[in-house]
């Protein structure tokens, strides 16, 4: 898997949006493009080191996939709630990496559903 895959991978999923809102916080963090549905962010990783994703998932979720993986870390940012760093060119497929980004943007997408 490469940037421009991953990136083609978020952006095809209905109503996804993209951004690099953290480099206001600090010029460090520059590189980093999220990807969001509805306006709420379900997945962001480093353009200049692409080496992770972070991706949001459950309590259950995250200690399945620590369960069965090893290379998944804590996200960046600390006080991020819920979600998971999974490490590309580890022991996690390609196929089982795009699993948990859907599942993070079916989350994100569910959670903040229009109000009919």
């Amino acid at each position: 898997m490469d940037l421009v895959q991953f990136r083609e991978y978020c952006l095809s999923h209905e109503d996804v949006t993209e951004k690099m809102p953290f480099g206001k916080f600090s010029k460090r963090y520059d590189s980093i493009l999220a990807f969001y549905v509805r306006g709420h962010m379900f997945a962001f990783i480093d353009i200049d080191d692409f080496g992770w994703v972070n991706v949001r998932s459950t309590p259950e979720g995250i200690t399945e996939i620590r369960s069965r993986y090893e290379s998944v870390g804590n996200p960046v940012n600390q006080s991020l709630r819920y979600w998971i760093s999974l490490k590309f060119d580890g022991d996690i497929p390609d196929e089982a990496i795009y699993g948990f980004v859907r599942q993070s943007y079916d989350t994100v997408r569910e959670k903040y559903k229009a109000k009919p």
